[in-house]
């Protein structure tokens, strides 16, 4: 579905930085990898420990924890770090029979593109996140199994899917408004429902363009679909998307 979305949306450009939430085991991430590339960064969040696509970093927790989001922006504040490194092969390293290691770094020129006037340094939002339902079982599991703390399933009951799905959006959504830089994109998963369309019009107020797409691999019966929020505007006030009290 990554790479349907991005041929569709053209979502990602060389040297972006992008954020993954709920990225394990790793399908979105790995796209994000090969078309930022060579300088490109991205960043995996998952409340689960597993192995990340290579070339992403990550940091592991649950991203509804407020000290979760900080470690993410202060990990931000600087634009250079998570960047791939290339081999240099000077005459020093020749002699040595050593690489020495430099940053492949985006050069003067386009430097600019690393933060917007504002500060925001994210270019892409990519949300796969679903929320984990009540254990009833298996407490003794410490493992990607672990039938609490997995996030990457369904309940299989609609409403419980549909209501977690539409917290989760809204955090990354509010997650976006405060570090996505203008004309940056946002993609979520989502269980349809009764509250999808709120959540479509916070998205309208944000962004330029909304789409909604639906899965071709998931069953006609699937509730599970996309929003693709395209290009985010430059001037929102927090209040006329979320509310004055927020979320």
């Amino acid at each position: 579905m990554a790479g349907k979305i991005d041929a569709k949306y053209k979502l990602f450009k060389k040297g972006q930085t992008v954020i993954d939430l709920g990225y394990a085991p790793g399908s979105w991430s790995q796209v994000a990898v090969e078309r930022t590339k060579p300088n490109g960064r991205i960043i995996g969040i998952d409340i689960i420990p597993a192995q990340p696509p290579k070339g992403v970093s990550t940091i592991q927790g649950n991203f509804l924890s407020k000290d979760v989001q900080a470690e993410i922006k202060k990990f931000l504040n600087d634009p250079h770090r998570g960047r791939p490194q290339q081999q240099m092969h000077g005459p020093i390293a020749q002699e040595s029979g050593v690489d020495d290691l430099q940053e492949d770094l985006p050069t003067a020129d386009n430097g600019k593109k690393l933060k917007d006037e504002s500060g925001k340094t994210i270019d892409i939002v990519l949300s796969d996140m679903s929320a984990p339902w009540e254990q009833t079982s298996g407490f003794w599991k410490r493992s990607l199994s672990n039938p609490y703390i997995r996030m990457m399933n369904t309940s299989g009951i609609p409403f419980r899917d549909h209501t977690g799905s539409m917290d989760l959006c809204n955090a990354a959504l509010e997650f976006s408004y405060d570090t996505l830089k203008t004309g940056g994109h946002f993609v979520c998963k989502f269980y349809q429902g009764a509250e999808d369309k709120q959540l479509e019009n916070r998205l309208k107020k944000l962004f330029g363009a909304v789409h909604r797409e639906k899965p071709e691999s998931s069953r006609s019966e699937s509730k599970e679909a996309y929003f693709v929020a395209l290009r985010r505007k430059e001037v929102a006030k927090y209040a006329d998307i979320f509310g004055g009290d927020g979320i």
